[in-house]
């Protein structure tokens, strides 16, 4: 894996994403209450804080419950929710060491079907259906991974120039289109909540 993705808006954080695929499902674990670019720049963040080029899952499995949520807290914090989040990556790396080897490439590497590998992807601590059907489209969009049925598993986040999501997103331009798309869906939420459906 060794892509250009424009997920954090910063060329050392998206240069991490695209070669470390640890990086990129922790930047999607820690996509949500933050904006999307502080999620996916905080691979690189905790990275610079291990003092490491790279994120290793055998290294953060085994960290200090304690030590790991501090590293988060630092100033400027990693997450909205450094400790839960900590706890979080710490559970995903636990995982990946338990039925991949700590590889998480293994993930996905291999699987020729995009039903199993959407499965795989929900497996994973903190991933429910629709992170893992976003995190599955990032991967046939950018990635080129792309199973076979791959688009039908990601669902409405695998159609092309959809602009749902962080699957979609390329540049300045491609995130503020998926910026309003998510507006757009706050607002229609927030109509249908205040008329009562």
């Amino acid at each position: 894996m060794d892509v250009t993705l424009h997920l954090a808006q910063d060329p050392e954080a998206d240069a991490l994403l695209g070669r470390s695929p640890l990086a990129a499902l922790v930047g999607m674990l820690l996509d949500q209450q933050v904006p999307m670019e502080w999620a996916f720049k905080g691979p690189r963040t905790i990275a610079d804080r291990l003092g490491t080029d790279d994120l290793d899952a055998h290294d953060i499995a085994a960290q200090a419950p304690e030590a790991f949520a501090s590293l988060l807290s630092e100033k400027p914090a990693v997450h909205r929710y450094p400790g839960s989040m900590a706890k979080r990556i710490q559970q995903l790396c636990q995982y990946l060491v338990e039925h991949y080897d700590g590889d998480a490439e293994l993930v996905w590497k291999g699987v020729d079907d995009g039903r199993e590998l959407l499965r795989r992807l929900e497996d994973l601590p903190g991933f429910g259906k629709q992170k893992a059907q976003i995190f599955l489209a990032l991967l046939g969009k950018q990635l080129n991974i792309r199973p076979k049925g791959w688009q039908e598993a990601a669902g409405a986040y695998g159609e092309p120039k959809s602009f749902r999501s962080v699957a979609d997103i390329t540049g300045p331009e491609s995130l503020a289109k998926v910026r309003a798309h998510k507006q757009e869906l706050k607002a229609a939420a927030k109509a249908a909540k205040a008329s009562g459906k």
